[in-house]
């Protein structure tokens, strides 16, 4: 069987790998427009901030791992076209400028995603730039050695990651976003005011619940215009979000109206010659039992390694997700899974939410941390539907376990009295998670 894949990145690497480790006769050829694979995107932040002293760190493969797999990679290829009734591809070799076509037996559309970059007049001024890339990691690296001013546009992960990154280079830090809030989609905004007083007072200054009308400036410095004022500095870095990059099969399966490409459980398209996974695709959404567009790698990785499962026969179900990340700023884990209470209202979910802190572990240790906490549940049924952490303690381990309650459809009353152990140099008599579900439990029973 032939199998073309087009992009290599996080869900184009896992499907590859593990076609391969399933079937190891299988003829595979790799079409990706970059001459790099596997890039880990998500420690772009890190590597601006010195942290990752090696980049070649952010790279879990390479074009030569996966030839030794025994995949045929074809590096700075184009893919152009896709002849769905004749099974073909169009490709275009970057670096000669010549135009083939190959045949495949089935195809796996793992293209990813791109920035959002909207039509905003003097976009294309050189001293704006995007994040998604190694190129761009690059560019950033060189570029912002000799910067003192950087504004960050949009609030997002990578949007508050790199904020940080560059204030702590000494760096002054301008963050724009359109919305009253940063971090929306992930936190509500008991955090978020939280975590805005701490940008604050390192000395970043927000621009929030401001729109970007325009950029404009000579070429040393770039000035961005937005609805209430404006704000100059060596170069602005645009984060606003992105988009499901699918535009070669528009039109041939069956899409979402922002572009992503609707799967069945086995990761299969409505055309059953093609499989898709990453950030092209849609995902199952638990919380809502709906598609939703959620580009993140843990996402791309599971449905890759699925594409590889399902590919000969169906063989293992996506069971889809509940969001789970997070990420550190200024010493904090804030991590999430689920439904935020602004997200559920928007979605018409009946919901409910208890907001708890406390240490992680008992006064009478030599140190403890406060843990803030906030439960989400639906007071119909108290299935829990989403969970918030933030700590300088190493929370980040307790959305998993949200994740976990959720897609099994546990309720409060599970979460709090659940059994964990305990043991004083790590926890409570109750863990903070079961004082929590505790704590949504009372808040349940006196609504009643």
């Amino acid at each position: 069987m032939k199998v073309i894949v087009i992009g290599c990145t996080h869900a184009g690497t896992a499907a590859v790998k593990q076609i391969l480790a399933t079937n190891p006769e299988t003829e595979i050829t790799v079409y990706e427009r970059n001459d790099n694979v596997s890039f880990l995107s998500c420690g772009i932040a890190l590597y601006l901030g010195g942290q990752v002293a090696d980049p070649q760190g952010l790279f879990y493969s390479s074009p030569a791992d996966l030839a030794k797999l025994g995949a045929t990679v074809k590096m700075q290829h184009d893919v152009t076209d896709i002849d769905t009734t004749g099974h073909l591809v169009t490709v275009t070799d970057l670096k000669t400028g010549e135009a083939t076509t190959d045949h495949y037996d089935k195809l796996v559309m793992t293209t990813g995603s791109w920035p959002v970059i909207p039509p905003i007049d003097g976009i294309d001024n050189p001293n704006v730039y995007l994040c998604k890339n190694w190129g761009h990691a690059q560019k950033l690296w060189t570029d912002a050695k000799d910067a003192k001013r950087i504004i960050v546009i949009g609030g997002g992960y990578i949007g508050t990651e790199l904020v940080e990154a560059y204030q702590q280079q000494g760096k002054e830090v301008t963050l724009i976003d359109g919305l009253p809030r940063i971090l929306n989609k992930y936190l509500d905004a008991d955090f978020t005011d939280r975590i805005e007083a701490d940008f604050e007072a390192h000395g970043i200054k927000l621009a929030l619940n401001q729109m970007v009308q325009g950029f404009g400036g000579d070429g040393d410095e770039v000035t961005v215009t937005t609805d209430k004022g404006s704000y100059t500095a060596d170069m602005a870095i645009l984060c606003v979000g992105f988009r499901p990059n699918t535009g070669l099969l528009k039109g041939k399966v069956d899409m979402n109206k922002n572009g992503s490409i609707k799967t069945n459980d086995y990761m299969q398209t409505s055309d059953p010659d093609i499989y898709g996974a990453g950030d092209s695709v849609a995902v199952h959404y638990n919380p809502t039992h709906s598609d939703a567009y959620i580009p993140l790698a843990t996402n791309a990785v599971r449905q890759g390694t699925l594409v590889g499962l399902n590919i000969f026969k169906p063989t293992r179900k996506y069971m889809g997700t509940q969001a789970t990340s997070g990420l550190m700023l200024f010493g904090n884990t804030i991590v999430s899974s689920g439904m935020t209470v602004e997200h559920a209202k928007a979605e018409n979910v009946p919901a409910e939410a208890v907001l708890f802190e406390d240490n992680y572990r008992p006064e009478f240790m030599p140190t403890t941390e406060p843990v803030l906490m906030k439960l989400v549940y639906n007071p119909e049924n108290r299935q829990i539907l989403g969970a918030q952490f933030m700590s300088k303690h190493d929370v980040s381990q307790s959305a998993n376990a949200i994740s976990i309650m959720i897609q099994n459809q546990n309720t409060i009353d599970d979460l709090g009295f659940v059994d964990m152990f305990f043991q004083p140099t790590y926890d409570r008599p109750f863990n903070y998670l079961n004082l929590l579900g505790q704590a949504a439990i009372a808040h349940a029973d006196k609504a009643k």
